[in-house]
Protein backbone atom coordinates (compact mmCIF):
# COMPACT_ATOMS: atom_id res chain seq x y z
CA UNK A 1 0.00 0.00 0.00
CA UNK A 2 1.67 3.51 -1.04
CA UNK A 3 2.22 5.69 1.75
CA UNK A 4 1.89 8.73 -0.52
CA UNK A 5 -2.02 7.38 -0.92
CA UNK A 6 -2.35 7.04 2.75
CA UNK A 7 -1.16 10.29 3.34
CA UNK A 8 -3.47 11.82 0.57
CA UNK A 9 -6.61 9.94 2.34
CA UNK A 10 -5.85 10.88 5.49
CA UNK A 11 -5.09 14.59 4.95
CA UNK A 12 -8.62 14.66 3.01
CA UNK A 13 -10.24 13.42 6.18
CA UNK A 14 -8.22 15.99 8.53
CA UNK A 15 -9.55 18.71 5.98
CA UNK A 16 -12.71 17.48 6.15
CA UNK A 17 -12.90 17.21 9.87
CA UNK A 18 -11.83 21.15 10.18
CA UNK A 19 -14.45 22.15 7.33
CA UNK A 20 -16.85 20.10 8.84
CA UNK A 21 -17.27 22.64 12.00
CA UNK A 22 -17.98 25.76 9.32
CA UNK A 23 -20.39 23.59 7.77
CA UNK A 24 -22.56 22.88 10.68
CA UNK A 25 -21.95 26.55 11.94
CA UNK A 26 -22.70 28.01 8.68
CA UNK A 27 -26.51 29.92 8.30
CA UNK A 28 -29.33 28.93 5.50
CA UNK A 29 -28.21 32.18 3.63
CA UNK A 30 -24.82 30.89 2.34
CA UNK A 31 -25.73 27.53 1.65
CA UNK A 32 -28.74 28.41 -0.25
CA UNK A 33 -26.33 30.94 -1.97
CA UNK A 34 -23.55 27.99 -2.78
CA UNK A 35 -26.19 25.71 -4.29
CA UNK A 36 -27.81 28.44 -6.42
CA UNK A 37 -24.14 29.31 -8.03
CA UNK A 38 -23.18 25.43 -8.28
CA UNK A 39 -26.91 25.28 -9.84
CA UNK A 40 -25.27 27.30 -12.69
CA UNK A 41 -21.79 26.16 -12.93
CA UNK A 42 -23.64 23.12 -14.00
CA UNK A 43 -25.69 24.78 -16.92
CA UNK A 44 -22.64 26.88 -17.71
CA UNK A 45 -20.67 24.03 -18.48
CA UNK A 46 -22.63 21.69 -20.18
CA UNK A 47 -20.27 21.30 -23.03
CA UNK A 48 -16.98 20.40 -20.50
CA UNK A 49 -18.94 18.01 -18.54
CA UNK A 50 -19.83 16.40 -21.56
CA UNK A 51 -17.02 16.20 -23.12
CA UNK A 52 -15.07 14.72 -19.95
CA UNK A 53 -17.69 11.97 -19.25
CA UNK A 54 -17.19 11.40 -23.18
CA UNK A 55 -13.86 10.57 -21.99
CA UNK A 56 -14.92 7.69 -19.38
CA UNK A 57 -17.56 6.51 -22.00
CA UNK A 58 -14.75 5.67 -24.83
CA UNK A 59 -12.52 3.81 -22.50
CA UNK A 60 -15.58 2.17 -20.97
CA UNK A 61 -16.26 1.03 -24.25
CA UNK A 62 -12.76 -0.37 -24.88
CA UNK A 63 -12.91 -2.65 -21.75
CA UNK A 64 -15.85 -3.87 -23.12
CA UNK A 65 -18.58 -2.47 -20.86
CA UNK A 66 -21.98 -2.30 -22.91
CA UNK A 67 -25.72 -1.94 -21.72
CA UNK A 68 -27.06 -0.71 -18.30
CA UNK A 69 -23.20 -0.20 -17.10
CA UNK A 70 -22.48 2.18 -19.81
CA UNK A 71 -25.99 3.80 -19.69
CA UNK A 72 -24.90 4.42 -15.99
CA UNK A 73 -22.30 5.87 -16.62
CA UNK A 74 -23.20 8.38 -19.80
CA UNK A 75 -24.38 12.26 -18.71
CA UNK A 76 -26.68 13.87 -21.17
CA UNK A 77 -27.85 17.38 -21.45
CA UNK A 78 -31.07 16.33 -19.78
CA UNK A 79 -29.26 14.27 -16.51
CA UNK A 80 -27.37 17.64 -16.37
CA UNK A 81 -30.51 19.59 -16.06
CA UNK A 82 -31.58 17.53 -13.88
CA UNK A 83 -28.66 18.02 -11.11
CA UNK A 84 -29.00 21.91 -11.91
CA UNK A 85 -32.86 21.55 -10.50
CA UNK A 86 -31.78 19.40 -7.82
CA UNK A 87 -29.48 22.23 -6.77
CA UNK A 88 -32.00 24.95 -6.32
CA UNK A 89 -34.78 22.60 -5.19
CA UNK A 90 -32.87 22.07 -2.28
CA UNK A 91 -31.58 25.67 -2.12
CA UNK A 92 -35.53 26.50 -1.68
CA UNK A 93 -36.24 23.48 1.20
CA UNK A 94 -36.32 24.88 4.39
CA UNK A 95 -32.83 24.72 6.90
CA UNK A 96 -33.40 21.96 9.15
CA UNK A 97 -30.03 22.88 11.25
CA UNK A 98 -30.15 23.88 14.65
CA UNK A 99 -34.28 23.36 14.53
CA UNK A 100 -36.21 21.64 17.65
CA UNK A 101 -37.24 18.52 17.03
CA UNK A 102 -39.43 19.03 20.48
CA UNK A 103 -39.41 19.91 23.92
CA UNK A 104 -41.08 19.45 26.82
CA UNK A 105 -40.68 20.92 30.29
CA UNK A 106 -39.58 18.70 33.50
CA UNK A 107 -41.25 18.40 37.34
CA UNK A 108 -38.06 20.40 37.96
CA UNK A 109 -38.58 23.25 35.99
CA UNK A 110 -35.74 22.06 32.80
CA UNK A 111 -36.83 22.63 29.31
CA UNK A 112 -35.76 19.74 27.08
CA UNK A 113 -35.43 19.60 23.64
CA UNK A 114 -33.94 17.67 20.90
CA UNK A 115 -32.01 19.75 17.92
CA UNK A 116 -31.36 18.64 14.51
CA UNK A 117 -27.81 18.77 13.76
CA UNK A 118 -24.90 17.14 10.85
CA UNK A 119 -23.94 14.33 11.17
CA UNK A 120 -20.03 15.48 11.06
CA UNK A 121 -18.38 13.87 8.33
CA UNK A 122 -19.80 11.36 5.84
CA UNK A 123 -17.79 9.43 3.21
CA UNK A 124 -19.30 7.73 0.33
CA UNK A 125 -17.58 5.19 -1.68
CA UNK A 126 -20.18 4.52 -5.14
CA UNK A 127 -19.80 2.91 -9.13
CA UNK A 128 -20.54 4.24 -12.11
CA UNK A 129 -23.29 7.41 -12.26
CA UNK A 130 -21.65 10.58 -11.73
CA UNK A 131 -24.53 12.35 -11.14
CA UNK A 132 -24.52 10.79 -7.93
CA UNK A 133 -21.57 13.25 -7.16
CA UNK A 134 -23.25 16.15 -7.25
CA UNK A 135 -26.44 14.51 -5.74
CA UNK A 136 -24.18 13.15 -2.88
CA UNK A 137 -22.46 16.75 -2.08
CA UNK A 138 -25.33 18.97 -2.03
CA UNK A 139 -27.34 17.41 0.11
CA UNK A 140 -24.21 16.33 3.00
CA UNK A 141 -23.79 20.48 2.31
CA UNK A 142 -27.04 21.28 2.81
CA UNK A 143 -27.37 19.19 5.93
CA UNK A 144 -24.43 21.13 7.38
CA UNK A 145 -21.97 18.20 6.65
CA UNK A 146 -18.68 17.90 5.16
CA UNK A 147 -18.22 14.96 2.76
CA UNK A 148 -15.83 12.86 0.80
CA UNK A 149 -16.63 10.95 -2.45
CA UNK A 150 -14.76 7.71 -3.72
CA UNK A 151 -16.72 7.24 -7.01
CA UNK A 152 -16.06 3.92 -9.73
CA UNK A 153 -12.71 4.32 -11.60
CA UNK A 154 -14.86 4.28 -14.77
CA UNK A 155 -16.24 7.50 -13.99
CA UNK A 156 -13.38 9.57 -12.81
CA UNK A 157 -12.86 11.96 -15.77
CA UNK A 158 -16.17 13.04 -15.15
CA UNK A 159 -16.26 13.15 -11.02
CA UNK A 160 -13.20 14.99 -10.92
CA UNK A 161 -14.98 17.62 -13.45
CA UNK A 162 -17.99 17.92 -11.22
CA UNK A 163 -16.21 18.24 -8.03
CA UNK A 164 -14.49 21.00 -9.40
CA UNK A 165 -17.69 23.21 -9.98
CA UNK A 166 -18.51 22.05 -6.43
CA UNK A 167 -16.12 23.41 -5.08
CA UNK A 168 -15.74 26.64 -6.80
CA UNK A 169 -19.21 27.11 -5.92
CA UNK A 170 -18.09 26.82 -2.15
CA UNK A 171 -15.22 28.91 -2.29
CA UNK A 172 -17.13 31.41 -4.38
CA UNK A 173 -19.73 32.35 -1.74
CA UNK A 174 -17.40 31.76 1.08
CA UNK A 175 -18.03 27.99 2.26
CA UNK A 176 -14.84 26.10 2.62
CA UNK A 177 -13.85 24.21 -0.25
CA UNK A 178 -12.73 21.25 1.48
CA UNK A 179 -15.91 20.81 2.74
CA UNK A 180 -16.54 18.93 -0.50
CA UNK A 181 -13.80 16.11 -1.76
CA UNK A 182 -13.51 13.53 -4.38
CA UNK A 183 -10.39 10.73 -4.12
CA UNK A 184 -8.87 12.01 -7.14
CA UNK A 185 -7.15 8.20 -7.80
CA UNK A 186 -8.46 4.93 -9.04
CA UNK A 187 -6.22 3.10 -6.71
CA UNK A 188 -8.10 0.56 -5.37
CA UNK A 189 -6.47 0.70 -2.06
CA UNK A 190 -8.47 3.97 -1.32
CA UNK A 191 -11.05 2.01 -0.32
CA UNK A 192 -9.33 0.43 2.80
CA UNK A 193 -7.41 3.78 3.79
CA UNK A 194 -11.28 5.39 3.61
CA UNK A 195 -13.04 2.71 5.78
CA UNK A 196 -9.89 2.94 8.46
CA UNK A 197 -10.34 6.52 8.90
CA UNK A 198 -12.82 6.78 11.96
CA UNK A 199 -10.59 9.25 13.64
CA UNK A 200 -12.53 11.74 10.74
CA UNK A 201 -15.41 9.75 8.99
CA UNK A 202 -18.44 9.81 11.26
CA UNK A 203 -20.59 7.73 8.84
CA UNK A 204 -19.66 5.34 6.14
CA UNK A 205 -22.33 4.97 2.90
CA UNK A 206 -21.36 2.19 0.72
CA UNK A 207 -23.89 2.82 -2.81
CA UNK A 208 -23.44 -0.10 -6.03
CA UNK A 209 -23.38 -3.75 -6.28
CA UNK A 210 -23.53 -6.77 -3.47
CA UNK A 211 -19.90 -6.97 -3.75
CA UNK A 212 -19.16 -3.21 -2.80
CA UNK A 213 -21.39 -3.06 0.10
CA UNK A 214 -19.66 -6.38 1.30
CA UNK A 215 -16.85 -4.90 1.31
CA UNK A 216 -17.18 -1.95 3.03
CA UNK A 217 -19.41 -3.13 5.72
CA UNK A 218 -16.28 -5.58 6.54
CA UNK A 219 -14.04 -3.28 6.66
CA UNK A 220 -15.35 -0.25 7.86
CA UNK A 221 -14.50 0.84 11.49
CA UNK A 222 -17.27 3.40 11.61
CA UNK A 223 -21.13 3.38 11.54
CA UNK A 224 -21.94 1.93 7.89
CA UNK A 225 -25.78 3.06 6.58
CA UNK A 226 -25.96 0.47 3.15
CA UNK A 227 -27.40 1.75 0.04
CA UNK A 228 -27.70 -2.34 -0.72
CA UNK A 229 -28.97 -4.36 -3.59
CA UNK A 230 -32.80 -3.59 -4.67
CA UNK A 231 -34.40 -7.14 -5.18
CA UNK A 232 -37.79 -5.46 -5.81
CA UNK A 233 -40.94 -7.53 -6.17
CA UNK A 234 -44.54 -6.92 -7.13
CA UNK A 235 -47.59 -8.57 -6.26
CA UNK A 236 -51.20 -9.86 -7.76
CA UNK A 237 -53.32 -10.37 -5.48
CA UNK A 238 -56.67 -12.23 -5.91
CA UNK A 239 -59.38 -9.97 -7.34
CA UNK A 240 -56.52 -7.29 -8.13
CA UNK A 241 -57.49 -4.58 -11.30
CA UNK A 242 -55.11 -6.68 -13.31
CA UNK A 243 -55.37 -4.48 -16.88
CA UNK A 244 -54.56 -1.18 -14.23
CA UNK A 245 -52.00 -2.40 -12.69
CA UNK A 246 -50.06 -3.07 -16.34
CA UNK A 247 -49.25 0.61 -16.80
CA UNK A 248 -47.26 0.70 -13.33
CA UNK A 249 -45.97 -2.93 -13.72
CA UNK A 250 -44.18 -1.54 -16.97
CA UNK A 251 -42.92 1.76 -15.26
CA UNK A 252 -41.56 -0.22 -12.89
CA UNK A 253 -39.69 -2.32 -15.13
CA UNK A 254 -39.28 -0.70 -18.06
CA UNK A 255 -38.63 2.87 -17.40
CA UNK A 256 -34.91 2.50 -16.01
CA UNK A 257 -34.10 -1.06 -15.14
CA UNK A 258 -30.64 -0.31 -14.42
CA UNK A 259 -31.90 1.13 -10.72
CA UNK A 260 -32.39 0.19 -7.75
CA UNK A 261 -35.87 0.74 -7.60
CA UNK A 262 -36.66 -1.11 -10.70
CA UNK A 263 -38.70 -4.41 -10.38
CA UNK A 264 -37.19 -7.66 -10.63
CA UNK A 265 -39.66 -10.43 -9.91
CA UNK A 266 -43.64 -10.17 -10.45
CA UNK A 267 -45.54 -12.83 -8.15
CA UNK A 268 -49.37 -13.47 -9.43
CA UNK A 269 -52.40 -15.25 -7.11
CA UNK A 270 -53.19 -18.64 -9.37
CA UNK A 271 -56.75 -16.89 -9.47
CA UNK A 272 -55.77 -14.03 -11.51
CA UNK A 273 -52.86 -15.77 -13.91
CA UNK A 274 -54.38 -17.50 -16.12
CA UNK A 275 -56.48 -13.79 -17.51
CA UNK A 276 -53.64 -11.66 -15.98
CA UNK A 277 -50.42 -12.97 -17.57
CA UNK A 278 -51.35 -12.89 -21.14
CA UNK A 279 -51.68 -9.42 -21.02
CA UNK A 280 -49.07 -9.40 -18.90
CA UNK A 281 -46.95 -10.77 -21.69
CA UNK A 282 -47.86 -8.99 -24.70
CA UNK A 283 -47.36 -5.52 -22.67
CA UNK A 284 -43.87 -6.69 -21.75
CA UNK A 285 -43.30 -7.70 -25.43
CA UNK A 286 -43.96 -4.01 -26.49
CA UNK A 287 -41.77 -2.50 -23.70
CA UNK A 288 -38.53 -5.13 -24.89
CA UNK A 289 -38.82 -6.92 -21.75
CA UNK A 290 -37.82 -10.52 -21.38
CA UNK A 291 -38.80 -12.88 -18.38
CA UNK A 292 -37.72 -16.13 -16.55
CA UNK A 293 -41.09 -17.68 -15.71
CA UNK A 294 -41.82 -21.05 -13.23
CA UNK A 295 -43.25 -23.63 -14.96
CA UNK A 296 -46.87 -22.78 -14.22
CA UNK A 297 -46.60 -19.15 -15.42
CA UNK A 298 -44.87 -20.26 -18.65
CA UNK A 299 -47.04 -21.68 -20.94
CA UNK A 300 -49.76 -18.96 -20.05
CA UNK A 301 -47.25 -16.41 -21.28
CA UNK A 302 -46.02 -17.70 -24.71
CA UNK A 303 -48.86 -17.28 -26.67
CA UNK A 304 -48.58 -13.57 -26.15
CA UNK A 305 -45.28 -13.45 -28.53
CA UNK A 306 -43.23 -12.01 -25.75
CA UNK A 307 -39.22 -13.40 -24.80
CA UNK A 308 -39.91 -15.94 -21.90
CA UNK A 309 -38.02 -18.90 -20.68
CA UNK A 310 -38.13 -21.44 -17.60
CA UNK A 311 -36.59 -19.81 -14.49
CA UNK A 312 -33.89 -21.10 -12.94
CA UNK A 313 -33.21 -21.09 -8.91
CA UNK A 314 -30.52 -18.23 -9.13
CA UNK A 315 -33.69 -16.39 -11.32
CA UNK A 316 -35.38 -15.68 -7.73
CA UNK A 317 -33.43 -13.03 -5.75
CA UNK A 318 -31.29 -11.72 -8.44
CA UNK A 319 -31.10 -8.31 -9.25
CA UNK A 320 -31.41 -8.46 -13.17
CA UNK A 321 -30.37 -4.29 -13.76
CA UNK A 322 -31.53 -4.87 -17.16
CA UNK A 323 -35.17 -5.34 -18.83
CA UNK A 324 -35.22 -9.00 -17.88
CA UNK A 325 -38.20 -9.57 -15.68
CA UNK A 326 -39.24 -12.98 -12.79
CA UNK A 327 -42.57 -14.20 -13.12
CA UNK A 328 -43.81 -17.16 -10.71
CA UNK A 329 -47.67 -18.02 -9.20
CA UNK A 330 -48.10 -18.40 -6.08
CA UNK A 331 -50.79 -19.64 -4.13
CA UNK A 332 -52.04 -17.01 -1.91
CA UNK A 333 -50.99 -13.73 0.05
CA UNK A 334 -48.90 -15.77 2.42
CA UNK A 335 -46.57 -17.36 -0.18
CA UNK A 336 -46.50 -14.41 -1.86
CA UNK A 337 -45.00 -12.91 1.98
CA UNK A 338 -42.98 -15.89 2.64
CA UNK A 339 -41.15 -15.26 -0.95
CA UNK A 340 -40.52 -11.86 -0.41
CA UNK A 341 -39.09 -12.03 2.69
CA UNK A 342 -36.52 -15.02 1.37
CA UNK A 343 -35.58 -13.20 -1.67
CA UNK A 344 -36.27 -9.80 -0.89
CA UNK A 345 -33.58 -6.85 0.05
CA UNK A 346 -35.51 -4.91 2.27
CA UNK A 347 -35.70 -2.34 -0.75
CA UNK A 348 -39.13 -2.04 -2.28
CA UNK A 349 -42.02 -4.99 -2.46
CA UNK A 350 -45.62 -3.38 -3.41
CA UNK A 351 -48.91 -5.22 -4.11
CA UNK A 352 -51.74 -4.54 -6.37
CA UNK A 353 -55.49 -4.95 -5.05
CA UNK A 354 -58.45 -3.85 -4.12
CA UNK A 355 -58.66 -5.56 -0.67
CA UNK A 356 -58.57 -3.71 1.95
CA UNK A 357 -57.62 -6.37 4.70
CA UNK A 358 -55.07 -8.17 1.97
CA UNK A 359 -53.05 -4.42 1.41
CA UNK A 360 -52.89 -3.41 5.34
CA UNK A 361 -51.67 -6.96 6.18
CA UNK A 362 -49.00 -6.53 3.22
CA UNK A 363 -47.94 -3.07 4.44
CA UNK A 364 -47.99 -4.05 8.28
CA UNK A 365 -45.66 -7.29 7.65
CA UNK A 366 -43.87 -6.96 4.73
CA UNK A 367 -40.17 -5.73 5.44
CA UNK A 368 -38.84 -3.03 3.52
CA UNK A 369 -37.92 0.52 3.25
CA UNK A 370 -40.77 1.07 1.15
CA UNK A 371 -44.01 -0.51 0.54
CA UNK A 372 -46.74 0.38 -1.90
CA UNK A 373 -50.09 -0.63 -2.46
CA UNK A 374 -51.41 -0.13 -6.28
CA UNK A 375 -47.95 2.04 -7.49
CA UNK A 376 -44.89 1.57 -9.42
CA UNK A 377 -41.38 0.35 -7.20
CA UNK A 378 -39.82 3.68 -9.22
CA UNK A 379 -41.71 6.13 -6.10
CA UNK A 380 -38.80 4.43 -3.64
CA UNK A 381 -37.01 7.88 -4.84
CA UNK A 382 -36.75 10.86 -2.51
CA UNK A 383 -37.37 13.20 -5.22
CA UNK A 384 -40.62 11.02 -5.68
CA UNK A 385 -41.47 10.69 -2.08
CA UNK A 386 -41.33 14.81 -1.11
CA UNK A 387 -37.50 14.40 0.47
CA UNK A 388 -35.94 16.37 -2.38
CA UNK A 389 -32.78 14.69 -3.85
CA UNK A 390 -31.20 11.73 -1.99
CA UNK A 391 -27.84 10.58 -1.11
CA UNK A 392 -29.23 7.29 -1.09
CA UNK A 393 -31.96 4.33 -0.11
CA UNK A 394 -30.88 2.63 3.15
CA UNK A 395 -31.71 -0.79 3.32
CA UNK A 396 -30.40 -1.22 7.18
CA UNK A 397 -32.53 0.57 9.90
CA UNK A 398 -30.07 2.41 11.79
CA UNK A 399 -30.48 5.69 11.14
CA UNK A 400 -32.74 6.15 8.68
CA UNK A 401 -34.64 3.02 6.19
CA UNK A 402 -35.71 4.24 2.72
CA UNK A 403 -34.35 7.03 0.88
CA UNK A 404 -32.11 9.63 3.05
CA UNK A 405 -32.71 12.62 2.27
CA UNK A 406 -31.79 15.98 4.67
CA UNK A 407 -33.24 14.96 7.40
CA UNK A 408 -31.39 11.53 7.33
CA UNK A 409 -28.52 13.32 6.97
CA UNK A 410 -29.22 15.08 10.80
CA UNK A 411 -28.80 13.19 14.15
CA UNK A 412 -30.86 15.12 17.40
CA UNK A 413 -29.00 16.18 20.24
CA UNK A 414 -30.59 16.80 23.69
CA UNK A 415 -30.64 20.82 24.62
CA UNK A 416 -31.47 21.55 28.75
CA UNK A 417 -32.42 24.88 29.62
CA UNK A 418 -32.40 25.54 33.10
CA UNK A 419 -32.15 28.40 35.82
CA UNK A 420 -29.43 26.36 38.26
CA UNK A 421 -30.98 23.39 39.07
CA UNK A 422 -29.27 20.96 40.58
CA UNK A 423 -29.66 16.79 40.40
CA UNK A 424 -30.77 15.51 43.91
Amino acid sequence: MSTSLADLITAMGQKARASSRLCASAGPAVKEKALLRLASLLEENEAAILAANATDTAAAEERGITGPRLARLRLTPGIIGEMAAACRELAAMPDIVGAQDSQWRRPNGLLVGRMRVPLGVIAMIFESRPNVTVDSAILCLKAGNAVILRGGSEALHSNLYLMGLIRTALKETGLPEDAAQLVPVADREAVPLLCGLDAFIDVMIPRGGEALIQRVSSLATMPVLKHDKGVCHAYIHKGADGPAAIPALVNAKAQRPATCNALECLLVHQEEAAAFLPLLGAAMREAGVSLRACSAALPLLLPSGVEALPAAETDFGKEFGDLILAVKIVSSLDEAMEHIARFGSRHTEVIFTGDLAAANRFTREVDASMVGVNVSTRFNDGGQLGLGAEIGISTSKLHAYGPMGLRELTTTKFVVLGNGQARA
